[in-house]
Order: C-alpha cells, then sequence, then structure tokens
C-alpha cells in the first residue's frame, strides 16, 4: 500500500530541479507543514516565502516573483486558495500570464471532519471558467511526479489540486502512460464508459474490475486533465458505450460531469450519469467515510452502472 502522499511528491520534484534551476521558489500560507514542503523550507530557506494566513497575498506575491523571472509554486490548501484568492488568481495569475503554479493541498474532502468550511468541492467549477487557467487532478503519486516535471518546463498558470492523504497507486514507476493534456485511458470496454479525475481514479478503476464478474465490460478513463480538457479522448469511448459514467470528489455542477455531458450532448447524444458529492454539506468524517456513504467507491459505482445497462436494454 502506497504511504506517499501526492504532495510530498511534488515537494520532492521541486527540491530534485531546485539544485540546478535556481529560479523555482515556494511560497506557503501557514502550510508548509500541512503541504508537505518542510524539507523545501530547510534545504532552500532563500527560496521560500512565508505569508502566513493571508492567502490573497500568497497569489499576489507569487505573480510579482513571477513577473521578475522566478518561478512560482504557491501552496495552500484549495479551499482556500481557490475562494478567498479568486480574484488574485484571476487577475494576478491567469489575466497576467504569470509563471505561478497554484497547488491546492487538501482538496476535495480531504478535511473531512471540519466541515464545509474546509471543503473544496466548487475549485474545480471556478478555476475553469477562469480564462488562461489550466486546471489537473492527478489521480496517484507517479502521474503528480510527471504532471510537475512537464508543468517545470513551460511559464504558463495552472492549478494543481492534490489531497491530503496518500493514495493508492493507479500506475507504477515502469508504466505511467502520460502526455500533458491528454487524458488516460486505463482500460478499454465495449458496455460501459467510466470518466474519473483525481481521487476517484482508483475506485473507477476498482469498479471495472467488479464489474468483470458480472458479465460486463468497461472502460477506465483517467481525465487528470480538466482544462484543456480532452475531447478526442471521449469521443474515443463513446463509439461503444452503452452507458457513460463521471466519477468526481466536487459538486454536481461545474466539474468533471458537466464537461462531459456538455461534449456528449453537442456531438454524439447519449445519456450520462455524474456520480459526485451532492449539493449540500457533505457528512462530516474521514475522506472515505464520506466516499463511501455517498457512493463514491468501487461497489457504489458497479452498482450504478449495472442497473443502467439494465434499464438500458430494458
Amino acid at each position: 500500500m502506497n504511504r506517499i502522499a501526492n504532495k510530498e511528491i511534488i515537494c520532492n520534484v521541486l527540491m530534485q530541479v531546485a539544485e540546478k534551476d535556481k529560479d523555482i521558489v515556494a511560497l506557503c500560507s501557514d502550510s508548509r507543514g500541512s503541504g508537505s514542503f518542510t524539507p523545501f523550507v530547510e534545504k532552500y530557506p532563500d527560496r521560500f516565502v512565508e505569508v502566513g494566513i493571508a492567502e490573497q497575498n500568497l497569489v499576489s506575491i507569487a505573480a510579482g516573483l513571477a513577473k521578475c523571472g522566478k518561478k512560482a509554486y504557491a501552496v495552500s490548501p484549495a479551499c482556500f486558495l481557490s475562494a478567498r484568492s479568486y480574484e488574485q488568481c484571476k487577475i494576478d495569475v491567469a489575466y497576467s500570464d504569470t509563471n505561478v503554479k497554484l497547488i491546492g493541498i487538501s482538496g476535495g474532502v480531504s478535511y473531512g471532519a471540519l466541515g464545509m468550511s474546509h471543503h473544496s468541492v466548487q475549485d474545480i467549477a471556478s478555476m475553469c471558467a477562469i480564462p488562461n487557467m489550466r486546471v489537473y487532478m492527478p489521480s496517484d503519486r507517479f502521474q503528480t511526479e510527471r504532471l510537475i516535471k512537464e508543468l517545470l518546463k513551460d511559464n504558463k498558470p495552472a492549478y494543481i489540486r492534490v489531497g491530503r492523504n496518500a493514495v493508492d497507486d493507479v500506475y507504477n514507476e515502469e508504466d505511467t502512460s502520460f502526455q500533458l493534456n491528454k487524458a488516460v485511458t486505463i482500460r478499454s470496454g465495449k458496455d460501459a464508459a467510466i470518466i474519473a479525475c483525481g481521487e476517484m481514479v482508483r475506485p473507477a478503476l476498482d469498479a471495472a474490475e467488479l464489474l468483470v464478474e458480472e458479465g460486463i465490460s468497461a472502460s477506465v478513463v483517467d481525465m487528470y486533465c480538466l482544462k484543456p480538457f480532452d475531447r478526442k479522448t471521449i469521443y474515443a469511448v463513446l463509439s461503444s458505450a452503452k452507458v457513460i459514467i463521471t466519477v468526481e470528489e466536487h459538486a454536481p455542477f461545474g466539474g468533471l460531469g458537466s464537461m462531459v455531458s456538455q461534449v456528449v450532448s453537442s456531438t454524439w447524444p447519449r445519456k450520462v450519469i455524474n456520480l459526485s458529492l451532492p449539493d449540500e454539506p457533505a457528512i462530516a468524517g474521514t475522506s472515505q467515510e464520506v466516499f463511501d456513504y455517498y457512493g463514491l467507491n468501487a461497489k457504489g459505482i458497479s452498482n450504478v452502472i449495472v442497473e443502467a445497462l439494465k434499464t438500458n436494454n430494458g
């Protein structure tokens, strides 16, 4: 079982590259510990800025450093980074086209026990709505590493949301199929298509395994790139799928389900079932307890597909 959180991978990659690239800087809003950036601070104290609990300042300072030629990585809880700093993300980062990578840590319901004030389940919708802002939700540590290494090669804005805890691997060190801004079809099937992002990719893959026992063949697509949105991969799985399911750790509006529905309805009319968190304050509990409660797990996903296929065939 993997014990390395995606946020730790981000810190590790930046530390490796920072040995040669002196322009890399990290900034935190009293979140170096929760963001797993303490090792970076200890090794490169002169390339770290602690702004305290002032998320709007965090983003604006990062943008200012980027305008001076630095490669700025602003690390803060996703719930605050995407909400309290929204105007700064829109104007100072995206509109000003600054080389700032916004790292939203503890995304979704990672802070489950703290309730709605600390949940970030509207961030994909809000960040994708900003022109010139790319949005990513890597599914595991291997994909996170590849993503950050690719983003280090460009000077464009991006928002990356990762969870708080370690997640089970989707890929492995030898086989991490990755191309920037291209979704990954992990598994091919003819009966159903499961399109997931972030921490929901592993349950989606497990659901596909359960469906084999029911005689159902399901494709699984890892849509880690929410913006730019990879329409071509969606088209590729549409041709055979009788049922399309989206799975996301997000509110039901403006996220992955909405994006897939928009693509499908405009090109290949087909029913899309969106599995997400409800339009209400989520229950308090660990991430897994919240997922289980709302059926965002392998069994819940597979059950929905089985019932949908029955209805479809009926």
